[in-house]
């Protein structure tokens, strides 16, 4: 199956800002986090990334729509935080769970290569939780190697 990428509207960006803010709240609460933590640091950096609510070339949203011209998820990405203008990042993508399992988010991650390399990237880098398991080996059949693993361990 097949997807493709639309640019968010102007008229979407701010709910699906908060879907994201919210999506980050809890993947940060599931890593022990607080709620309250989780939500001032959600909030800090959505807000750091889109000072003008609105994304732009370089830190782009699209919806993801499958070939019915359904939005099954979205995706954000863009520049990375290094100064390295060649290095992008995959900042969120997420497949709504319905649609999880049919190859649509190796199609969706497809195209964000297509996409950042489009743009001048020569890497495209991402974070995902340790819990995430469909997406760490989605990621790594595709060729994305670990460069640094964080851990922690609650007192």
């Amino acid at each position: 199956m097949t997807v493709q990428l639309i640019p968010l509207s102007a008229q979407r960006f701010p709910a699906w800002i908060e879907r994201s803010r919210h999506e980050y709240e809890s993947d940060l609460i599931a890593t022990g986090e607080s709620p309250q933590d989780a939500h001032r640091r959600a909030k800090e950096s959505l807000d750091a990334a889109f000072p003008e609510n609105f994304p732009t070339i370089d830190n782009a949203v699209f919806d993801v729509i499958d070939t019915t011209g359904s939005t099954i998820g979205y995706l954000w990405v863009g520049t990375d935080s290094s100064e390295d203008n060649h290095s992008w990042w995959v900042w969120d993508i997420v497949i709504d769970n319905e649609h999880r399992g049919k190859g649509l988010g190796r199609a969706t991650m497809k195209l964000a290569e297509d996409y950042a390399r489009s743009h001048g990237a020569h890497t495209l880098g991402l974070s995902v939780f340790d819990f995430n398991h469909g997406a760490r080996k989605l990621y790594e059949s595709m060729g994305y190697e670990t460069v640094t693993t964080k851990m922690k361990k609650q007192l």
